[in-house]
């Protein structure tokens, strides 16, 4: 999980929408772990889409106050 890696932005309504990972840190982890650069390349903003997508759901876009 690219937990530190997050790109958020907050609106005047103070609320904080995640709109993507680092994805040269994600290709750093695919590296490490012996992952198909290829297949990483291809498949990170994939991945990246449905993760901000679904834990923006869960988090309801939470307001910071």
């Amino acid at each position: 999980m690219m937990v530190g890696q997050q790109r958020v932005v907050a609106g005047l309504s103070s609320r904080a929408l995640v709109t993507g990972w680092d994805l040269g840190a994600g290709l750093q982890m695919a590296r490490a772990l012996g992952v198909n650069m290829l297949l990483a390349a291809e498949m990170l903003p994939v991945f990246e889409q449905i993760a901000v997508m679904k834990f923006n759901e869960s988090e309801g876009a939470h307001s910071y106050d």
